[in-house]
């Protein structure tokens, strides 16, 4: 992807309601995008008669567009792929269902699928019209566990016009009790290594200290493991890079998300970025411990759409 084509670049930002979609295109127009919300999808095919936009394109769309249907989304989605000038990329904006009912019950909105009805049901029946546009998604941001500063961070790595590699990388450490972060490309498990959970001294403190990084390191099978994860990210990315694509998620796993993996993934990220790769960086068990005091104060942390800031 060229410079000039990433300053000119279509966002089409869809995903159930209530999962910040509003709050996406408001961070993509500060972010100098041309921000278009919830245009009847017969006529977006019409934003590309004529010359190359000189700016940037977002273009919200779900299921409250006056035409919208699941084949029609698609249709468009092909082709104005087809037909686009520059690259286009469906940003799919997901949330857990359980997640979306508490923010429509916070809010006390309806349900744009159930006006008469619960949210529940208006929320199972847009997941099933989504299904198709979700597997279409070329970047998909889960924003169950996210703050409205969260996505925006977000999509600042994925979206923002930089300079430098075209390819961002979102290294990321989890616990597979709560299960696979979703949008990974590769996961790695570190459920081998020599665990500080076991040490006392070391219970409470988590990867990024030096004392439990230490110890891991002293596991024989850590420094070959940091070999080979080093070795197959200097075959991926320049590959990846080649084929055109933007960005590259990598976790690692391990069993409560707090030694182990946070350890391996801060030495990866800290290895990519001296090779002058772009990377951020996400601790989603140690981010979900921080927060749980503030979510209890504020009764949630909602993201959804059309709603305020509501923090963490």
């Amino acid at each position: 992807m060229t410079q000039a084509h990433a300053a000119n670049r279509l966002v089409l930002v869809t995903g159930p309601s209530g999962a910040g979609r509003s709050s996406a295109i408001r961070a993509l127009e500060d972010m100098g995008y041309e921000a278009i919300d919830n245009l009847p999808l017969s006529l977006l095919p019409r934003l590309l008669d004529g010359p190359v936009p000189d700016k940037p394109m977002a273009l919200g769309v779900d299921t409250r567009n006056r035409d919208f249907s699941t084949n029609a989304l698609i249709e468009v989605i092909d082709s104005m792929g087809g037909l686009s000038p520059v690259p286009m990329q469906v940003l799919y904006l997901d949330c857990s269902a359980d997640v979306l009912l508490r923010r429509f019950s916070e809010t006390r909105r309806r349900h744009p699928l159930a006006p008469a009805e619960t949210p529940d049901i208006g929320i199972a029946r847009e997941f099933d019209l989504l299904v198709p546009i979700r597997a279409r998604a070329d970047h998909l941001i889960d924003t169950s566990e996210m703050s409205p500063h969260d996505l925006r961070t977000e999509l600042e790595l994925w979206f923002s016009a930089r300079k430098g590699s075209d390819l961002s990388v979102s290294v990321q450490s989890f616990s597979y009790k709560r299960g696979l972060p979703r949008g990974l490309d590769m996961v790695l498990d570190c459920r081998f290594l020599r665990n500080p959970y076991w040490e006392e001294s070391l219970r409470s403190l988590d990867g990024r200290v030096d004392a439990v990084a230490s110890y891991i390191r002293e596991d024989e099978r850590f420094e070959p493991f940091r070999a080979k994860v080093l070795d197959l990210a200097g075959l991926l990315l320049p590959a990846y890079k080649a084929e055109g694509k933007a960005y590259l998620s990598i976790g690692f796993g391990c069993t409560g998300g707090q030694h182990r993996s946070v350890a391996m993934a801060e030495t990866l990220a800290k290895a990519l970025a001296e090779s002058g790769w772009q990377v951020s960086i996400r601790h989603r068990e140690l981010e979900r411990r921080a927060t749980e005091p503030a979510r209890q104060v504020a009764g949630g942390d909602a993201l959804g759409d059309d709603q305020g800031v509501i923090k963490r």
